[in-house]
């Protein structure tokens, strides 16, 4: 007898207990991302017209994941009911590329706790306005050819829209954070300053002329040198140096000051990927007016980096993006942290700051391991004040009750049902299993994911209990019991091993 036969007995064309993964979740995403929705999702959604802050403590297994899903996908649908006042959506729940450049500014000898301890606000902020800026000029220069979170485009954005000072704004946001490697940062600047015409040939013009009379006036210079002083001794003469230097001041004047520019950018952004030599040929096509004043990143703070925020915000609101929402999960993965509830403190704590959690038109989803609920309720007031964690819309716990497991079970198998079907997870147990047993059971497993397991388990170990010629389409009640607290026994010891209980 196989788990198959079980379920097409019962109107099941699919396994719907084989993935405990949102990410690889094929049913979820098809069918149950619409359906089957946590209690608390409207506090964690929000509004994406007026985009605000939550921070989420779950456990493994408890939904996080899918919550991330669920909000790209709602906000998909809000995007396209509202094509002129849509949200851009910013997927950071990658850390690895980050925490990887990161790592590689210390000596490979540093204890990576060390290394954490460092991380800062600027760090975060610099990953965000990367990937908010990749997506955006993504989205203006190859529209529908890349895919990005809640993105609808079918036509690049529109940036005629877009005035002198934006068209500034976004060539400079492009400079310092595009990163995207289809092709290179030079050939990606230029293209897309071609097409928001903006000219850079008065620019290059210039440095040609700056550069032709440098040549120029010092071969002059030389050669009446060697006339009036009758050979080539001036090659050894400081003072000849000293004159001809003056002929070179205004073309060495600007690419001194763009080199020291690009090496205090790429010092600066200490989770991106920069070249001093990319940053460089893109920074002496800017004009010299647009180049002077602008807020560069080449400091420790954050202000620069808030006034980018700024630009990035003006720039999306005129293109049709009127809000910000990005999405933090994950953060327990990335193989430098390794599940580490000490390295996600040193990571996440810096985020946790109230004027980026309160920016208006950005909306922060924290979805948390609830490992760090306790660091966050022994922390001093110093760090309350900074985060003000009473004005977010906090979720301590993205608990599921006996009663809500029992609700998505069935949603799930609805979704696996064959047409005409409608069967119930109690069609799969002897009448002695009733429907509270089931719930009170489901309490005990706490979260999907070890529902799922505990299922996919119970009912593998049911099919090896008969054969084919003399199956038994329910489970047994004494078949239940003994799954559920083994079960239940080794997932407890496998917490604790792991010290989360």
């Amino acid at each position: 007898m196989t788990i198959r036969e079980l379920l097409e007995y019962h109107g099941v064309l699919i396994n719907p207990f084989s993935e405990e993964d949102a990410q690889n979740d094929t049913i979820f995403k098809a069918s149950c991302i619409n359906t089957s929705f946590h209690s608390a999702w409207d506090k964690i959604y929000g509004n994406p017209a007026e985009p605000s802050t939550s921070i989420v403590f779950g456990e493994r297994g408890s939904g996080k994941t899918a919550l991330r899903f669920q909000i790209i996908q709602k906000v998909l649908e809000y995007n396209s009911d509202h094509p002129d006042s849509g949200v851009l959506v910013i997927d950071y729940s990658d850390l690895n590329p980050f925490i990887d450049r990161f790592r590689q500014r210390f000596p490979n000898g540093r204890k990576i706790q060390k290394v954490f301890a460092r991380w800062e606000l600027r760090d975060h902020l610099d990953a965000i306005l990367s990937l908010g800026v990749t997506q955006l000029i993504d989205r203006i220069l190859d529209a529908g050819r890349q895919s990005h979170p809640a993105a609808i485009d079918t036509k690049p954005l529109p940036t005629q829209n877009l005035n002198k000072f934006q068209v500034r704004d976004l060539l400079l946001l492009s400079s310092c954070y595009d990163t995207s490697r289809n092709e290179t940062p030079l050939t990606r600047w230029i293209r897309l300053s071609k097409l928001l015409r903006y000219s850079t040939w008065v620019s290059r013009v210039k440095d040609a002329w700056e550069f032709g009379v440098g040549v120029i006036c010092s071969v002059v210079f030389a050669s009446l040198w060697y006339k009036f002083s009758g050979g080539f001794g001036f090659v050894l003469n400081q003072w000849f140096y000293c004159v001809a230097i003056l002929f070179w001041a205004p073309f060495l004047h600007k690419m001194s000051t763009r080199f020291l520019k690009a090496w205090s950018i790429k010092h600066s952004l200490r989770v991106l990927p920069h070249l001093k030599s990319d940053l460089l040929k893109i920074l002496v096509r800017l004009k010299k007016v647009d180049f002077n004043g602008m807020p560069f990143p080449v400091d420790r703070g954050t202000d620069h980096r808030y006034q980018m925020l700024e630009k990035l915000l003006d720039i999306g609101s005129t293109l049709g993006l009127k809000g910000l929402i990005v999405i933090v999960d994950r953060i327990d993965e990335p193989h430098w942290v390794n599940g580490s509830p000490e390295l996600m403190k040193l990571i996440v704590w810096s985020i946790l700051d109230n004027k980026l959690l309160k920016h208006e038109k950005v909306g922060l989803k924290l979805l948390l391991p609830d490992q760090l609920l306790p660091y966050m309720e022994r922390e001093n007031n110093e760090f309350l004040q900074r985060a003000r964690i009473d004005k977010q819309n906090l979720v301590r716990s993205l608990e599921w009750t006996g009663e809500s497991l029992f609700d998505l079970l069935n949603s799930r198998i609805a979704a696996c049902a064959a047409d005409g079907k409608s069967p119930k997870i109690t069609d799969f147990f002897s009448p002695a299993i009733d429907r509270n047993r089931l719930i009170n059971a489901f309490t005990k497993l706490r979260v999907p994911r070890h529902l799922f397991k505990f299922l996919y388990t119970l009912f593998t170990q049911h099919v090896h209990s008969y054969s084919e010629t003399e199956p038994v389409w329910q489970i047994s009640e004494t078949t239940f019991e003994t799954a559920l607290a083994l079960y239940i026994r080794n997932r407890d010891a496998a917490e604790k091993n792991l010290g989360i209980i």
